[in-house]
């Protein structure tokens, strides 16, 4: 999508400080970070939400899940712990459109979020 703030750093058309990318996903450092290690896993291909990217049965979220895992043992957290969070939606916090997985670790997570 041309107005899609995440197909632009997809694209490498906006600056983002990128983590990793692959063919099918990238992941970047969230420019507001709620934990030490906060990464942003996109898939390059447009999908609004996380709903819409399962609907598309092209295992894609398989790829942007396995994605985030290699992040997490990159940035070291694997072993401890880590948290991946999909919003979906206004109500549930999605503030672009385009689905994304925070991958969020570095100090313990509590439950519930907050």
């Amino acid at each position: 999508m041309a107005d899609c703030l995440f197909c632009g750093i997809a694209a490498g058309d906006i600056p983002a400080t990128i983590v990793s990318a692959n063919s099918r996903t990238v992941a970047f450092r969230d420019i507001n970070p709620q934990a030490p290690v906060h990464v942003l896993v996109i898939p390059r291909a447009h999908h609004a939400n996380v709903a819409e990217l399962g609907a598309a049965g092209e295992a894609l979220l398989c790829d942007l899940v396995a994605h985030a895992r290699e992040v997490a043992v990159a940035e070291g957290i694997a072993d401890a712990g880590y948290r991946i969070v999909f919003n979906t939606g206004p109500e549930a916090g999605q503030t672009v459109d385009h689905v994304h997985a925070h991958l969020l670790g570095g100090r313990p997570m509590s439950w519930p979020p907050g």
